[in-house]
């Protein structure tokens, strides 16, 4: 590197200015003084991951949308320093097929991008996320399809986040219930010890116009963190949703009933 060779060069002239009888003894075959490390390489402003998950139910806001069976998940995401993103998320889902055997659609598709970074209030540190998301359920269909497009914001300190999502259109299928919204809170509190975290969810999920399907759910759980990029959780789910509304029609199974759940994580 340029930089290196003038740092070098100046050294020496200062020092053959400060002990010239020095240097007039050092041996004609004598190593010359070191070049400085390079620097560095700066950090890339770019980050990308990669996930994925297997789980003994796919439950969304609390409802089961795999007729209460295990599901295999995975996504991948993109973020900036600044703290731009954007991603990619899928599952295999029944729900559909469930609902409706002329339908098929056994995957879940979510995209999603947005902005989140922290900022600061009476020395206190906060975090923030807005975006959107759009549901996508490719397959054939004789029935509306459900496709769903959320607006959503959210605020955290430390380990507790509160989070509000909006529907600019209908939800997932259900008619005229545009402008329906979700609020949860959420806390992830490190134990520290045995790299366990303690995991807590409340949320209220309101269908527009539909009061029969609006309802809240809840989870308690621990993640263990396992190394090398593995996380194992378990957890304690339930809701207050009404059967009529929420027993798959095809199966007869109520998928908001109270169930222990577990899953298996790998980062990369």
């Amino acid at each position: 590197m340029k930089t290196s060779s003038l740092a070098v060069s100046a050294a020496a002239v200062l020092l053959s200015l400060a002990a010239p009888v020095a240097f007039a003894q050092t041996a004609p075959d004598a190593a010359p003084p070191a070049a400085p490390a390079p620097a560095a390489e700066p950090a890339s402003p770019h980050t990308f991951t990669a996930n994925v998950s297997l789980v003994s139910d796919y439950r969304y806001r609390g409802i089961s949308q795999t007729n209460l069976r295990p599901a295999i998940q995975g996504g991948f995401d993109y973020s900036h320093e600044s703290g731009f993103y954007v991603g990619n998320w899928n599952s295999s889902i029944s729900w559909l097929e469930d609902a409706d055997s002329s339908v098929s659609a056994p995957v879940e598709m979510d995209f999603y991008g947005g902005f989140k970074n922290t900022f600061q209030v009476s020395g206190l540190d906060f975090n923030y996320d807005f975006g959107v998301l759009q549901y996508y359920y490719p397959g054939g269909y004789t029935t509306t399809r459900p496709y769903t497009t959320e607006l959503y914001g959210g605020i955290g300190y430390g380990p507790v986040f509160l989070k509000y999502s909006h529907a600019v259109t209908n939800l997932f299928g259900v008619d005229d219930s545009k402008n329906s919204y979700y609020v949860d809170l959420t806390a992830n509190v490190p134990l520290n010890f045995w790299d366990l975290t303690f995991n807590a969810h409340v949320g209220y999920q309101h269908v527009s116009r539909h009061s029969d399907a609006s309802y809240t759910d809840w989870k308690v759980g621990l993640t263990k963190d396992l190394g090398k990029g593995f996380a194992l959780s378990v957890a304690y789910v339930d809701t207050n949703a009404k059967e009529s509304f929420y027993t798959s029609a095809n199966r007869g199974r109520y998928l908001g009933k109270a169930a222990a759940w577990a899953s298996i994580t790998k980062t990369f």
